[in-house]
Order: structure tokens, then sequence, then C-alpha cells
């Protein structure tokens, strides 16, 4: 069976913000995109960081204000990303690796979009349930 390349799976324009933007002004385009994370790029459309629903609620638990608070004050910088030509399975297997739930791809140098676990088959997530279930036997 043919796998799918994390390319096939990026469907729709990537939701990005500068690193100045607000923390108020990416949890609006989380909500209209309804979406879980927001990448923060540069002037030209280089990765800086990303900005997840799980930073937003850490930034809340701590008491600051999304509406005073910058991206580049909270988001993870420097994430791991990938090539739109690596498969559905290496994305899957990076992320539960990760403890994280988003993966940018990201071709030359510039964010083509985003892939989160939800946008894979379960039968890809049977096969990463299968080869944990292998490695963890060893």
């Amino acid at each position: 069976m043919a796998q799918r390349k994390i390319g096939d799976v990026v469907r729709r324009q990537p939701v990005t913000l500068p690193a100045t933007a607000t923390v108020q002004q990416a949890c609006q385009e989380m909500h209209t995109h309804r979406i879980g994370a927001v990448m923060v790029t540069d002037a030209h459309g280089a990765l800086e960081g990303i900005i997840t629903g799980r930073d937003v609620v850490r930034l809340l638990a701590e008491g600051k204000s999304p509406a005073h608070t910058h991206l580049a004050a909270v988001m993870t910088r420097s994430p791991a990303h990938m090539p739109p030509t690596h498969t559905a399975i290496e994305a899957l297997r990076l992320m539960h690796d990760g403890g994280f739930r988003h993966v940018p791809v990201v071709a030359h140098g510039k964010v083509l979009g985003l892939v989160s676990t939800m946008d894979f088959r379960a039968l890809e997530h049977d096969r990463l349930d299968e080869e944990t279930g292998v490695w963890e036997k060893l």
C-alpha cells in the first residue's frame, strides 16, 4: 500500500501571524478558522515558532493578559517541522514521540501548511499503534 505524503494532507492556506501579534489575535484566528494552532513567521514566510491552545491555557494560568502578550513571549520557538515529502506515518511518529499534536510543513524555508493528528486516517493511526507496540516489546 502506498503511503501518503504529508504534502497531500495539507489542504488550505496556512494561518500565520508575526511574532509581534498578540495572543488574543492568535486566539481570534484559531476560533475563526477552527484550528488548534497558528504558526509564527517572519516577513519572508520563514517559520519562527508556533502557538497552540495549550500555550494559551498556560498563559491564562499564569495570570497574563492575552491582549497584552506578544506571541514572541509565549510561542514555541523553532518547532519540529517536516517537508511535504515525508510520509503521514513519519509525521504521526514525530508528534507521538514529541508529545505534540501539530507539525508545520515547510519547504525551501517557507511555511506551506500545518498538519495535526486529526488530519490522518485511522489506518495510519493503527499503523503507528502497531509500530509502537513492537518497539515497547523489544
